[in-house]
């Protein structure tokens, strides 16, 4: 069985490669045209554009291989049925139990590679693109906000008129409440960095304290704020918790937490961060079937763009739960698990239809 497990795993993953590949170009290639439209605007170059669509690839790699998965899988069986290799593997004695086990394991790189990338790689990619593109344009991370970036961290309220691509801060705004709510302090600060360890210097700084039977203003060259809220914590203005990386999203949701904030799309990431990968053996079982089906029916084309479709259903599912779970406050899990139960009750249902003919 070594050998038959190796010639599926080559044609399985060469299908997937293949498949993989075309993707990427295609959506590189539409993600380049969209890119056009801000060419010749404050600076920004095809060069400029061409970086920024080959940085946010592997975000892209990371989306599509379970589409990239399905497909591949299912026009590799479908050309083993072609050729009765399937047919001739089933009559010499291999169950269906052995050749999803088999199956399971090809996919299992699969799942470690996915994870890999949307852990280590895509986000830092995305986030170099981020800042390469707001570079480029001479342009700022909260300018396309008109009040700038709002911070709730414990008694303070922090509002950023404008964060740079190195995470400095212009123009900040301090705002301190006491237990009861009542407005204390408001501190303006022209410029804030922060010092690499859990700390945010902002320098220049205006503070307005309002007692209760007077106001004063005092100059101070540079206050502290200490805060959890690191450079790259606040890098979520730049990068979606899509694309975050698991440790800045458990961080960025214990501070929500801390601050009774709502955390339901930043745990519906989290968890789809987590089950993501697996989907892959999940689009692998729903391919399965097909490999039978085209033995008996034929019409690989057919089946091919049924597949396609598939994909695209599982990927548009995924996007559409997410923001059905923050609307209808669904719980986290069941919110990012749904898609990839919908499509295994599929797999199972269709293998079911398959063997009773």
């Amino acid at each position: 069985m070594s050998v038959l497990f190796r010639y599926l795993a080559r044609e399985v993953y060469l299908a997937v490669a293949l498949v993989l590949a075309a993707f990427l170009g295609l959506f590189a290639f539409f993600d380049f045209v969209n890119e056009l439209e801000d060419v010749g605007k404050s600076g920004y170059q095809l060069y400029d554009a061409a970086v920024y669509v080959a940085l946010i690839l592997p975000g892209r790699v990371y989306e599509l291989f379970p589409v990239a998965v399905l497909i591949g899988t299912l026009y590799a069986l479908a050309t083993l049925a072609r050729h009765s290799e399937i047919t001739v593997m089933r009559a010499s004695g291999m169950s269906n139990l052995l050749l999803m086990r088999m199956l399971a394991l090809i996919g299992s790189v699969f799942v470690v590679l996915t994870f890999l990338i949307g852990e280590y790689v895509a986000p830092p990619a995305e986030s170099a693109a981020q800042e390469w593109k707001l570079t480029a344009t001479k342009a700022n991370v909260s300018q396309q906000l008109r009040s700038g970036l709002w911070v709730k961290d414990g008694v303070l309220v922090i509002n950023v008129r404008t964060m740079l691509p190195d995470r400095t801060m212009l123009n900040a705004r301090v705002y301190e409440f006491d237990a009861d709510y009542a407005l204390v302090s408001i501190s303006e600060a022209r410029r804030g960095v922060h010092d690499g360890t859990d700390q945010w210097r902002l320098q220049d700084v205006t503070r307005t304290r309002f007692l209760a039977d007077r106001t004063e203003v005092e100059r101070l060259p540079e206050i502290v704020w200490r805060s959890d809220l690191s450079p790259e914590v606040l890098g979520v203005l730049m990068v979606g918790p899509e694309h975050m990386p698991l440790a800045k999203l458990w961080t960025y949701i214990q501070h929500l937490r801390d601050n009774q904030q709502s955390t339901d799309r930043f745990e519906i990431a989290l968890w789809k961060k987590l089950s993501y990968p697996f989907a892959i053996l999940v689009m692998m079982a729903l391919a399965l079937p097909f490999g039978f089906i085209h033995d008996r029916m034929g019409a690989a084309s057919a089946r091919i763009f049924m597949g396609v479709m598939l994909g695209v259903g599982f990927h548009l599912l995924n996007g559409l739960f997410s923001n059905l779970g923050m609307i209808n406050a669904w719980p986290p899990l069941l919110a990012a698990l749904t898609p990839s139960l919908i499509f295994l009750a599929a797999a199972g249902g269709i293998l079911y239809y398959v063997e009773r003919r």
